[in-house]
């Protein structure tokens, strides 16, 4: 016990060690000389290093965490390591200099829940105060665990930024836009795989449809839009595209919830994303490079709109059979996410092959919105690249394969290595008993243990 404490703690020795770095001051000018500077190799291995310790091993260790893995203590260890040498290592570096931005400022405050976090660790590990103070500190521990995916995710966009210099003075509202948007396509398609992949069974117990929770995101997030969109008093084009998009989203959103009632499935979502692809990929830019990779952007959207369309009507889990007794309300539809093993048919492999569809167009969509700003699109433009080029990159499929890799990770990992495979019909892990509060894990192999099933007593790290 006492080597699993000194290695859960040795982080903080090294979180020590930042204190004393005296880090290159930021400017708020900086000469043409120093702007253009090269990019040293210091740097290059600050940037590569966070980006594989935030974007990949952090989320690895998350996974571990939650399925109660052996390796969770050792990985995510090994993650605050490097990420203090990563921070020295982005204050130590000569050649191109840059003035003061969100990335350095949030590179500080990203220490307190790191701090937090190996503070509950420890505490944890002690197993002391079980029934009073654990418990919430298990909670606690969840909570500032799962939000690493979306700090690291924060932090390389603002490193993006500082990098390349944008989003100052006029162009931070269209940053601002294209960047929340964006992220928040991917946001969709990530849970959105894990609902198809892992997730199924929370869904059915939540009483409610997925389309019922997205109509809802989509009412509120319409109702910000259609507020936020216009400024000043003369009205543009894009103003007029933009606001009348957050009216179709709230009052189609709204639609979206009446018909998903009662556990039910519906296709409105999936049209208000292919309505706001056909917006989209008419929306003219002052660039014809801009214009054409926004069609892009928009055509993305549209097909992953048709292809959720035709997994809930023809590739999701089959109900009760059309010839069977009448029903007796909404909630005992043929289309309803009913309980009960009599309520599915298995869902064949073509079927768990196109349910990768949806999700992938989304992260698609997104990442290309977030790169279709004017400054990033002037910068394409000038450097003589065509949107063919510049959309046929490598980056959604590598995101995508982190992602599903880190959905199997889950899977088969921790107390869901010795589970048995999952039945044809189903898609979630089959659930076991266990305890209320987090336990030790045993070094060596199980022959047997609980499952952990998504949506559970909230007692993951």
């Amino acid at each position: 016990m006492s080597r699993r404490i000194l290695l859960t703690a040795l982080p903080v020795l090294l979180l020590a060690l930042i204190f004393p770095v005296a880090a290159h001051e930021h400017h708020d000018e900086l000469t043409e000389e120093q702007t253009n500077a090269p990019v040293d190799a210091i740097l290059w291995i600050h940037m590569f290093l966070q980006a594989a310790v935030w974007g990949v091993l952090f989320p690895i260790g998350m996974v571990l965490g939650i399925t109660r893995s052996r390796w969770h203590v050792p990985l995510q260890s090994a993650g605050y390591a490097l990420t203090v040498a990563g921070y020295v290592l982005g204050h130590s570096h000569g050649g191109r200099a840059f003035p003061a931005s969100a990335h350095g400022a949030m590179a500080s405050l990203l220490f307190v829940p790191i701090g937090l976090q190996l503070a509950l660790g420890i505490y944890l590990k002690l197993h002391i105060h079980e029934e009073t103070l654990r418990p919430w500190a298990v909670r606690a521990h969840g909570v500032v665990g799962k939000a690493y995916p979306i700090l690291g995710w924060v932090q390389m966009l603002f490193g993006a930024i500082a990098l390349r210099g944008y989003c100052r003075g006029g162009n931070l509202g269209q940053c601002l836009a294209h960047y929340i948007m964006g992220s928040g396509f991917i946001a969709y398609g990530i849970i959105m795989a894990i609902m198809f992949l892992v997730g199924e069974g929370w869904v059915r117990r939540s009483g409610r449809s997925p389309e019922w929770w997205d109509s809802w995101i989509i009412t509120l997030w319409g109702i910000v839009n259609t507020f936020t969109e216009h400024r000043g008093s003369v009205w543009s084009v894009k103003d007029m595209q933009h606001t009348i998009l957050g009216v179709l989203w709230w009052t189609g959103g709204a639609l979206g919830i009446f018909l998903s009632r009662n556990n039910q499935r519906s296709v409105v979502p999936s049209l208000i994303i292919i309505l706001t692809g056909w917006a989209m990929s008419e929306h003219a830019q002052a660039l014809m490079l801009s214009t054409k990779v926004h069609a892009v952007f928009g055509y993305t959207l549209m097909l992953a709109g048709v292809s959720r369309i035709v997994e809930v009507c023809f590739v999701a889990p089959r109900f009760s059979p059309l010839d069977a007794a009448p029903s007796d309300g909404d909630s005992h539809s043929e289309h309803t996410l009913a309980e009960g093993s009599d309520a599915m048919v298995a869902l064949g492999p073509v079927g768990r092959a196109f349910r990768h569809l949806p999700p992938f167009f989304l992260v698609c969509a997104g990442l290309i919105f977030m790169s279709a700003t004017d400054e990033e699109l002037d910068w394409v433009h000038d450097g003589g690249m065509d949107h063919v080029t510049y959309i046929l990159i490598i980056v959604a499929f590598i995101l995508n394969t982190l992602i599903v890799t880190l959905i199997s990770l889950y899977a088969t990992s921790g107390r869901n290595s010795s589970a048995p495979g999952t039945s044809d019909g189903a898609i979630e892990l089959l659930p076991t008993p266990r305890g209320k509060w987090y336990a030790r894990v045993p070094a060596g192999d199980l022959d047997a243990g609980p499952v952990h099933v998504i949506g559970d007593a909230e007692d993951d790290l």
